[in-house]
């Protein structure tokens, strides 16, 4: 069941241009959807062009402001298109939400899992990563600065078994938001992440229900799974200016499940 949205959030990231990479489903799709609730020019990124542009149709429809941006985060000259049509549409860029990737039931430990599940992990999940905010950063930069907010996940702290290319991805994901955030604070750019435990999306659902070491995790989470809106709200947080001192951190949403 969809949370209502606190009424007083109202407005809180307007003004600012928003690139999603990665938002033409799950979290990535409520992200977009909360932020343009929240007043932010919103770029749905992703590969699937129809799901982005009816996500973009329909934010639209409701009023507020979102298009879809063709994307292949592990393509350079892909990410470099869209960043520069974000700009040339929008005439800056402010924040970056890197979203692709996740797992999947082909993982496995790291003497079983397939070699191919491994580099697609590392392509998508950090690759993609790597290439969003090499593309994005300068851009923010002559904007006067910006918000990176990149999705870790709790697998990224070597606390989960059984996923270890998706583990491997996410802790270099962790790894990447530490350094970029050191290394762009002067230049006003802020890079944080968010680690989230299980979240309620078809996929995760569908990982439940075939791999049981996700299962035996989510059930470890005394809250339940945790709804997409909560991590849109977290986003929420780091995208805008309340935000504005934090940098290098990464935001654990883990649903009550403590090791």
């Amino acid at each position: 069941m969809q949370q209502q949205r606190d009424s007083t959030f109202e407005g809180r990231l307007a003004g600012k241009v928003i690139f999603l990479a990665g938002a033409t489903s799950g979290i990535g799709r409520t992200i977009a959807e909360v932020f343009a609730e929240e007043g932010a020019s919103v770029i749905v990124g992703g590969r699937r062009r129809p799901q982005g542009e009816a996500i973009a149709q329909a934010i639209s429809r409701g009023g507020g402001t979102a298009v879809y941006e063709p994307l292949d985060v592990t393509d350079e000259a892909s990410v470099a298109d869209a960043v520069q049509n974000t700009v040339g549409r929008f005439g800056r860029l402010d924040v970056l939400v890197s979203n692709a990737g996740g797992s999947a039931a082909a993982d496995g430990p790291v003497t079983t899992a397939s070699l191919s599940e491994f580099w697609q992990k590392i392509r998508v999940d950090l690759l993609g990563t790597f290439l969003c905010s090499r593309l994005a950063i300068p851009e923010m930069i002559r904007s006067g600065g910006g918000s990176l907010i990149n999705m870790a996940s709790l697998a990224g702290f070597g606390t989960t078994v059984g996923r270890d290319a998706y583990t491997s991805a996410k802790g270099g994901v962790i790894s990447l938001t530490k350094s970029t955030a050191r290394e762009f604070a002067t230049h006003n750019v802020r890079v944080n992440a968010i680690a989230p435990a299980g979240v309620r999306t078809d996929r995760i659902e569908r990982l439940i229900a075939t791999v049981p070491e996700a299962r035996e995790v989510v059930q470890r989470q005394t809250f339940g799974l945790i709804e997409p809106r909560e991590i849109a709200y977290a986003a929420v947080f780091l995208a805008s200016d309340e935000s504005r001192s934090i940098t290098g951190q990464i935001l654990t949403v883990n649903g009550g499940l403590f090791d």
